[in-house]
């Protein structure tokens, strides 16, 4: 199994996501979806300070998560866990344990130790959430729609997944517009039929939203979370969370940290 991973993201992180494609895609991301979003232009979308505390949430009682990496911000309900820009939560590779999969930086968790396990026999115990949200770079991608894409079975294969690719599955990438006016494409990806080889494995879906900020650069707005089981976070609790998504100030990068295009497995 992938390994989930919370760590304070103060050292340089290379983030590299496994990747699948549709039938007639190519590994290098050649033959993407029809009618792709522009790769130039400035960005749609209202842009509000962005230092962390400044920024109020946008439904009443709900908190606010700020990424000033990117430049982002957005809603999650009040019951939900929010972490700090500074860290960096993800998936590793059981047998590199070091080395991320795929990770967001200044999560929030619904119901962070929703389930432990000692993954490697190790002693060591892994928590793991119900569901996670959180904001990521997308360095050298071209359009919105191959950003969602790539980002959401990303997050499905490494959280529910792996290594079983053919279980994955996802829709064609929707044109979206946040009600701040952020303007991008969304695709959602799920598992069918993952193997439950212990306690906290079984079927989940993910959800990545992709967009310009302030100066232009590809980031992505993503979820990932259990399905069919009780307490899961429902579809359109979701998609509420997806429609606060907004511009937060001009990203301010962490040069120690690096988030990596996505690629092949």
């Amino acid at each position: 199994m992938a390994i989930s991973v919370t760590v304070a993201a103060g050292v340089a992180v290379a983030v590299t996501a496994a990747v699948l494609f549709r039938d007639g895609d190519r590994a290098d991301g050649a033959g993407g979806p029809a009618s792709p979003a522009p790769a130039s232009g400035a960005p749609s979308g209202s842009v509000s300070s962005g230092a962390p505390g400044t920024v109020k949430s946008t439904v009443k009682g709900w908190k606010v998560v700020v990424n000033p990496a990117h430049g982002t911000a957005f809603d999650v309900p009040p019951d939900w866990e929010v972490l700090g820009p500074q860290i960096f939560s993800g998936f590793s590779d059981d047998k590199d344990p070091d080395k991320p999969v795929i990770g967001h930086t200044a999560p929030a968790f619904f119901k962070k130790k929703w389930c432990s396990l000692d993954a490697n026999g190790d002693g060591y115990v892994n928590d793991i959430a119900l569901a996670s949200t959180g904001t990521k770079g997308a360095d050298g991608a071209k359009t919105t729609d191959e950003v969602a894409e790539k980002t959401a079975t990303a997050w499905a294969y490494s959280a529910f997944a792996s290594p079983d690719k053919e279980v994955v599955k996802w829709d064609k990438p929707v044109a979206y517009t946040t009600k701040a006016g952020v303007k991008g494409s969304y695709v959602k990806a799920r598992t069918e039929g993952a193997k439950k080889d212990h306690k906290c494995a079984g079927d989940g879906w993910a959800i990545a939203f992709g967009f310009k900020n302030s100066k232009g650069d590809f980031v992505a707005w993503d979820f990932y979370g259990r399905s069919g089981v009780q307490g899961a976070v429902r579809d359109d609790l979701v998609m509420r969370i997806l429609s606060t998504v907004r511009l937060s100030g001009d990203p301010v990068p962490d040069p120690l940290r690096k988030e990596a295009s996505p690629s092949s497995p």
